[in-house]
């Protein structure tokens, strides 16, 4: 597990984060229903050849929950902008995933957040998304939000499951599950479904270009939560059409093909060098 034991005041909210490794900074930036933990397996590989940076979201993990809460992509880029001020990064790199991938997008086009690298896999990040399962959510927030904890669990570990191509082992389900449990995580998982609202990637999507510093895009071939054309379609905005499509893995690349993301971090590494 990697330890988060910073809290930044961010708008009156604490948010969890933590670093470690020494070299060039590098920003990880998660995305939805998971947090900082997805890179567990990965931080510590990076570790050796960058000073790797990571945080929970406004709502997830460990950072702060609490009824009424703006959890939406609206405040996520503010807050990777405000981040990188904490922490005196000039174009850092970044490695970002799904709302992640978002949140990276929005605070380069919205906040005029550069990078000296950036690594984006499987984000949300061009319409349409957003499944009938999330309006439905949207329309029946309280409902979901009262359900017994069994019913919920068994929810949550079935939605989970549905990000990854392969069986999720039953310690990675209790990590992604854990912040979801109980009086504050289990209404605080419906609070950022509820959220959810494509017209936070439609305001930056009519901007899309090739950005001002190398980019990798990295897409599951499996990805059930955003199909692969999805991904194809980015590319032709992002990256003049250059996609590395990872064989076996879902939309929860980290789980799936971990060495995946590594390896294309290196890569871009040495052709940096």
């Amino acid at each position: 597990m990697l330890s988060l034991p910073e809290r930044y005041d961010h708008n009156g909210q604490s948010i969890a984060w933590g670093k470690m490794g020494s070299g060039d900074p590098l920003v990880l930036v998660h995305g939805t229903p998971f947090s900082s933990q997805v890179w567990r397996r990965i931080a510590p590989l990076l570790a050796d050849h960058w000073t790797v940076y990571f945080f929970d979201l406004i709502g997830y993990g460990q950072s702060e929950m609490r009824e009424g809460q703006d959890v939406s992509l609206a405040v996520q880029n503010p807050l990777l902008a405000a981040m990188c001020k904490h922490w005196q990064l000039d174009q850092p790199e970044i490695l970002c995933h799904d709302f992640g991938g978002a949140t990276a997008l929005r605070a380069y086009y919205l906040n005029d957040l550069r990078y000296k690298r950036m690594t984006i896999f499987d984000p949300v990040a061009v319409a349409p998304w957003g499944s009938p399962f999330v309006a439905h959510v949207r329309q029946f927030e309280a409902a979901f939000a009262g359900l017994p904890a069994y019913a919920h669990d068994a929810l949550l570990r079935a939605y989970l499951q549905s990000a990854a191509h392969k069986t999720l082992t039953e310690q990675a389900l209790q990590v992604y599950m854990t912040p979801w449990q109980g009086d504050v995580g289990q209404p605080a998982f419906y609070r950022q479904i509820a959220q959810m609202d494509q017209k936070y990637t439609d305001e930056v999507e009519k901007e899309y270009a090739p950005l001002d510093c190398p980019t990798t895009l990295l897409w599951g071939e499996k990805d059930e939560w955003i199909p692969l054309e999805r991904g194809q379609k980015l590319a032709g905005m992002l990256t003049e059409g250059a996609i590395k499509v990872i064989p076996d893995a879902g939309h929860l690349v980290q789980e799936d093909a971990p060495e995946a993301i590594v390896a294309a971090m290196f890569l871009n590494n040495a052709s940096a060098g």
